[in-house]
Order: C-alpha cells, then structure tokens, then sequence
C-alpha cells in the first residue's frame, strides 16, 4: 500500500495511491463503512489498527470497486508526512563515509563499526516532489543527498533490534539537501550540522508499507535488508547507482540506538545516511582524484538554479524535485563579510 499526502482546494488530505491515481482514503473509507481520518499525522496515531482498515479500502480499490474522482489537475502531492514529529538523519553506509574521508585525505574513523550515529534536522522544513526554493546562499554548492527513509508507526522507548522493524509504519526516498558553503563553514566549530542543512529535506513520494516490500527482503540478525536499487539523475543524467541493501547499520539497528533512553513517536521519520557515490561531495572527489592522477584539470559540479534532482528507489518510486531561487535573494555569506 502506498499513502500520500495530498493539498486540494488549500486542504491537505491522506489518500491512497495505485495505478497512477490517488484516491481520498477518508472519503473512500467511508464508502464502505470505515471511519479513517483525513490526514497523516492522526492516521499513524491510530498505529496498526489504521494500518488494517486503510488496506481494507486499498484492496476495495486494487479490485476496482472504487473509482477516484480526484482531479490530478488541480491536486498537488506533498511530503508523505507534511509535519513530521522529528527527523533524525543516520550514516548507514560505510562506503560512502569511506570515500568522503579518503578524498579529503583523511583515514577511516574507527567509531563508525562501533554504533550507528545521526543528526537532527529541520522537521518544520520537509518538503515533498515539485518545486522547492531557496536562499541566495544555498546555491553554493548546492549538493543533493540520496537516502532512504523510515517512518515509524508506533510509540517505543528502548526498543531491541529483533523488535524494532515491526515499528517501521513505512518507506520512502529522502533528499537530504546540503548546502556545502554553509555547512563548511560551520562545521569548524564540530557542532554538526545546521544552517547547511535545516533549510529543506525532501521525502517522498509516498509512504510503502512494508508488506509491499516482501519480495525484497533479506532477513538479518539484525534486522531487514532490502535490495533496492537507489538511483540519482541530475537533469535527466544518471550520476549516482547503489543500493539500500548496502547499509552497514540496519534501520532495526538505528532504531534501537535512537530510542535507548528516549521515546520514540508516529510520525518521526529516520533517514538511512547517503549511500555510496549519493552526492556530489564524495563523488567531486573522487572525479578530482582520478583527473589528478590522468594530468587532467577538473571542475567540481553542483546544482544550479533551475535544476532537477530525480532520485529512484526500486519499489518506493520517484522523488523529483526542480531548486528554484526565492526573490528576496537573502544572503548571510554576504552581511558577514560586510560586517
């Protein structure tokens, strides 16, 4: 099953999405006597029991008793889960934190095998498909990130890794935008993280329950794998091509390390980390250092205004997003350096 968040006539609805069409999953709901609610949040408030009555109506739907009366025209796809409750982000996969390091000249950390790590970012500013605008200064190299995420479906503190999938509500693709100028820059004082980050994470374009993912599945001791291929294209051009399965630390795993001491709640979404060739900072630096060894010049690529990001996960679908510039062109970078 998979669930979208939809804007209509200014009012944010909870549909179902299949065959290319989505369907109001209150309004579908109620035509087979089933009380749902309208939006996400207080959907996975109601944990698996909304889980069950929501596939009642999707089965009602892939059988064709249900017809959508939705006009695609004047709907607008949102972020799955528009306001999420948190959003963490992790650093899942080894080989990407491998080459990021061994291009900037430094070894492998040690702690990375030793517990799975994340970050907190802007859950206020998760945006879905479509256009997305940004500040002046979030043009400086402007890099993309292309993860999956989780989303949880039930509350839990200090949850074991053999119990942690079954609080997994769904999947989706994540675009942990960066803005690597800002992020750079603030860095230097090893606080993580924030202004190059907490401007926009895009997920979507639907929430996959598991179950639709079966076929997939590779069951671990510490948890499920899935192979899922993860593809990146910027203006239509393939740049990045991994795999979900190539977590090192599973989502059971982060699970289990993110709730240790603390609740976790429906709606908080957790991102895998960027996999292996995910963004342009690793892969400006290894095209850097195969020039280098070639005697050859390279120039670093980013993202421009105007462009298009279309990431693709095998079973979660298409994420695609165009950057626009916002008109107030605002600029910290500048009244920093007039200062």
């Amino acid at each position: 099953m998979k669930l979208v968040s939809y804007t209509l006539k200014k009012k944010d609805r909870l549909g179902i999405y299949y065959n290319e069409k989505v369907f109001d999953l209150q309004e579908c709901a109620q035509g087979l006597g089933i009380e749902l609610p309208s939006r996400m949040r207080r959907f996975l408030l109601g944990g698996e029991e909304m889980i069950a009555k929501a596939k009642q109506v999707n089965d009602a739907i892939t059988e064709g008793k249900i017809v959508s009366n939705i006009d695609d025209q004047k709907m607008k796809l949102l972020a799955p889960v528009p306001k999420p409750t948190s959003c963490r982000d992790a650093y899942a996969f080894r080989q990407h934190v491998a080459t990021a390091r061994r291009n900037r000249g430094v070894p492998m950390i040690e702690e990375f095998d030793q517990f799975p790590v994340f970050y907190f970012t802007n859950h206020n500013a998760i945006v879905g498909p479509g256009d997305v605008k940004f500040e002046s200064d979030h043009f400086l190299k402007l890099d993309f990130e292309l993860e999956a995420a989780i989303v949880i479906g039930k509350r839990g503190k200090n949850i074991s890794v053999k119990d942690a999938d079954s609080y997994i509500a769904g999947y989706t693709i994540m675009n942990d935008i960066s803005a690597r100028v800002l992020q750079m820059e603030e860095m230097k004082l090893n606080l993580g993280p924030a202004k190059g980050k907490d401007f926009a994470t895009a997920i979507g374009p639907w929430l996959v329950t598991p179950d639709e993912l079966e076929q997939y599945k590779i069951e671990t001791e510490f948890g499920n794998k899935y192979d899922l291929r993860m593809t990146a294209k910027h203006n239509d051009k393939l740049i990045s091509d991994g795999n979900v399965k190539d977590m090192d630390w599973t989502f059971a795993e982060i699970i289990e390390r993110a709730s240790y001491g603390v609740e976790l709640f429906p709606g908080d979404v957790i991102g895998s980390g960027t996999v292996g060739t995910g963004c342009y900072l690793e892969l400006n630096g290894t095209w850097a250092l195969e020039a280098k060894e070639k005697g050859k010049e390279f120039t670093p690529i980013w993202i421009n205004e105007g462009d298009t990001m279309e990431l693709e996960i095998t079973g979660l679908g298409v994420l695609k997003n165009r950057f626009l510039k916002r008109k107030t062109n605002r600029s910290i970078l500048e009244k920093k350096k007039n200062q």
